[in-house]
């Protein structure tokens, strides 16, 4: 949890306090509202005591009426200001804040008086083993999802070539320029010095993301261009912009402070937060008795970012830590990303057009079938790639789909978008393969995370499908599970390999274990009779000591000793749990040496990552997430908690009917093809 200045965590074991305003921007504002109010601080209108606190927003031009007040009344005041992670676009643009900075000494941006910021770096031991731990992690965190303040821009843009000098504008008149010992004759004189310290060097001067939008000026324009400078306002990812700077010149813009963090020891012309503790060049520093310290990379961004803001959580309503405030910007920038510039979606059947809208179509409506348009994606479903245009992107169903069946037009809570293939198809590479090979060495971090999903998803038993139905007496002796599969799933035609049916399964798992206890789990769209792959059931009998029908799988893997399967989920559900599996053909968890596998796997998987480093790649890297409560994007921690506790919609008692007539529909084209 993030700390206030006193020490106490923020929003726990605090009694509330009034908090009187005179800027209308606390009473519309309802994020802004309810962050406080989680921290403590009832907002009020009236008259304040000499007990109480008057919120102001920065040094924004309206706080000089709450200014007035305190001085009048001998209230005290309470200066609050955007966290240094805020949004995917600016506030102009109407997003919330993930977080707040609640500040009773001064604020962080205003040279001329301390601040709780200044005061924390300056004498906070900031020497705890766990919390720079925590903060280097939060610094990589941030600069492998390419995040900043905004993170609306796209990774992908290209920056100039390698070797320029950067220069970071601001917006003009901004109260981090004017309250920061700055003025336009600052600029002029950055890039002077830019020009005179490094002769004949190319010089790029990054505008302010506002600027771009078109909110406000900058203190630079096309005029300041020549031979050798160049004005970028592409929205091009600011860590890419560092990796191909030589040096680094800034007044007081943040992404100073993203300088020290990517490398940099940045030429500093302003009186920033971040100047004046051995991390920066600083052409105009504050006095040493203020900031004499010298402080690491990590214990600068624990202040910053760790001990100094109030996170939020906009998916449970409450304050939350840097590492949830982070997981949160991930999916919503990674929405934001793929989805901007449109999508046009081919082979999607009309009941699952409303969830696709939902996941797809925040930014801009996915366009169904049609004309091609040059301007936006091209999206498939899996199954139907060969009605797309090539280099289309394939979705699926995410691991960790629903509670309840896709057969029954339940919508998903996760899909996964494939551009190199779809991870059930081991006749070429997918996007998830590469993934894996990524992911043969986890950061302490990002192996704590992996390992409490693990932990989550085999506490409360969760699976593909969820569908919480109860576990017979079993039979006593080795047990291994064989799950069922619809035999005309595309990952039995693409990657089963020699046995493609449930009954040669059979075969193989009792040809090789004459002595065990055979489980066979039909698989649930079997049982339904939504899909084919029924196994006589005389032969059943023969070959299975017994069969679990209408029983949750996932609350079976816990009590067996071997899962064989073909291509099913449910070997990778196994593997989480600890369990031995025997693979047939070769589905994606196959391969990297975790499973015993009988089938021919793909000579590319080579890597050889830990449970963790599999899990991190197919349930956090490769799937998108949609939070049923909110609609928003969001991580697959939250995911799992709707999927243990709810709430999760309810589907209506039509889509059973209509489940069975889409199939029935689809069987019967596929007949007449």
């Amino acid at each position: 949890m993030s700390q206030p200045s006193d020490g106490q965590p923020a929003g726990e074991a605090r009694a509330s306090r009034r908090v009187f305003y005179f800027n209308g921007g606390f009473l519309w504002q309802r994020r802004l509202r309810r962050i406080l109010t989680l921290a403590g601080y009832d907002l009020s209108l009236g008259q304040p005591g000499t007990e109480d606190l008057i919120a102001v927003w920065g040094r924004s031009p309206y706080a000089a009426r709450g200014e007035g007040m305190a001085a009048r009344t001998g209230a005290g005041l309470l200066r609050i200001e955007d966290a240094f992670l805020r949004s995917l676009q600016p506030g102009r643009s109407g997003a919330p804040p993930l977080g707040l900075v609640i500040d009773r000494r001064g604020i962080y941006f205003d040279s001329r008086h301390p601040s709780d910021l200044e005061h924390l770096l300056a004498t906070h031991p900031l020497d705890d083993t766990a919390l720079l731990n925590r903060a280097r992690s939060g610094m990589a965190r941030l600069q492998e999802a390419h995040l900043s303040k905004y993170s609306a821009f796209d990774p992908q843009t290209p920056c100039p070539d390698p070797g320029y000098v950067l220069v970071i504008d601001q917006t003009r008149g901004d109260a981090s320029v004017t309250h920061g010992g700055a003025d336009a004759n600052t600029f002029r004189e950055m890039l002077y010095w830019a020009q005179e310290d490094h002769p004949g060097a190319r010089i790029v001067i990054k505008t302010h993301p506002e600027t771009a939008a078109g909110h406000r000026p900058g203190y630079f324009t096309a005029k300041d261009e020549s031979a050798r400078i160049r004005l970028l306002s592409d929205p091009v990812s600011p860590w890419a912009l560092m990796e191909g700077a030589i040096a680094v010149y800034c007044v007081t813009s943040q992404m100073g402070f993203e300088a020290i963090l990517a490398g940099h020891r940045p030429n500093v012309f302003g009186q920033p937060f971040y100047a004046g503790w051995g991390l920066s060049e600083d052409r105009h520093p504050l006095p040493l008795t203020r900031r004499g310290r010298n402080l690491t990379r990590a214990q600068l961004f624990a202040g910053a970012m760790l001990l100094y803001p109030t996170w939020y959580d906009p998916y449970r309503d409450r304050l939350c830590d840097l590492d949830q405030a982070i997981s949160a910007q991930e999916s919503e920038t990674r929405a934001w990303r793929e989805d901007h510039a449109g999508w046009q979606a081919h082979g999607m059947r009309l009941w699952k057009r409303a969830p696709l809208q939902g996941f797809f179509g925040t930014h801009r409506r996915v366009v169904f079938g049609g004309t091609p348009q040059p301007d936006r994606r091209v999206m498939v479903w899996a199954s139907q790639a060969d009605t797309a245009p090539d280099g289309a992107v394939r979705i699926e169903d995410g691991f960790l789909r629903s509670r309840g069946l896709g057969a029954d037009l339940i919508p998903p809570l996760s899909l996964v978008c494939d551009d190199l293939g779809i991870y059930y198809d081991p006749t070429r590479e997918s996007r998830l393969e590469r993934l894996i090979a990524t992911r043969t060495r986890l950061r302490p971090d990002q192996e704590r995370r992996a390992e409490a999903l693990i932990a989550a998803l085999t506490r409360h038993d969760l699976s593909k499908y969820n569908l919480g139905q109860s576990v017979p007496n079993l039979p006593e002796g080795r047990r291994i599970l064989v799950p069922g599969q619809v035999e005309d799933d595309a990952s039995i035609r693409l990657g089963a390999g020699a046995i493609t049916s449930n009954l040669a399964l059979l075969h193989a798992a009792r040809a090789a274990n004459p002595d065990a206890v055979i489980l066979y789990k039909p698989h649930p769209d079997v049982e339904a009779g939504l899909r084919p792959g029924a196994v006589p059931p005389d032969a059943a009998r023969d070959l299975a000591d017994l069969i679990l029908d209408h029983t949750d799988p996932a609350r079976v893997l816990s009590m067996v000793n071997e899962v064989w399967t073909m291509t099913s989920l449910l070997g990778f559900e196994a593997l989480l749990r600890g369990v031995r599996v025997t693979t047939t053909g070769a589905p994606f968890y196959a391969g990297w040496g975790l499973t015993r596998d009988l089938g021919d796997i793909p000579a590319r998987r080579s890597a050889r990552p830990s449970l963790p480093g599999l899990v991190h790649a197919a349930l956090i890297d490769y799937p998108r997430y949609r939070d049923p409560v909110t609609g928003r994007p969001c991580p697959v921690e939250v995911v799992v908690e709707r999927l243990a506790h709810g709430p999760l919609p309810r589907p209506g008692p039509a889509n059973r009917l209509l489940a069975k007539l889409q199939g029935a529909l689809a069987s019967h084209a596929a007949w007449w093809r």
